[in-house]
Formats: C-alpha cells, structure tokens, sequence
C-alpha cells in the first residue's frame, strides 16, 4: 500500500516538474499551461500524451 501511495507521489511531483519545464521553455512565445490541480492530474493520470492534448487545445482556442 505504501509502495503504491509513493509511485503515486513521485509521478504527481514529476508531472509538476514537466510542466514547470515545458513553461520555462515556451515562455518566450507565450504558450504557457497553468500549473494546477487539473492539469497536474491529467499528467498525472495520462502522462506525456496529456501535455500534448493541452497544448493542442491552448493552440485551438486561443
């Protein structure tokens, strides 16, 4: 159970760590995604094909 809690953990920190990146380095051409609960949960759960859906959809609407 703890084991599972803390894989839990390490791939919520790793998905905030990916997303922190990814805005560091698109930051000069604005196309920032907003670090918060949803989208950390989406990386969380989906992983890399989650951040390419985000960006997808911050292109279309925007």
């Amino acid at each position: 159970m703890i084991k599972k809690l803390c894989k839990f953990l390490k791939r919520i920190i790793i998905s905030a760590f990916i997303l922190y990146g990814y805005n560091l380095i698109v930051t000069p051409i604005n196309l920032t995604i907003p670090i918060n609960f949803i989208t950390i949960s989406l990386l969380t759960l989906f992983g890399i094909p989650a951040l390419f859906a985000l960006i997808i959809i911050l292109i279309v609407v925007f």
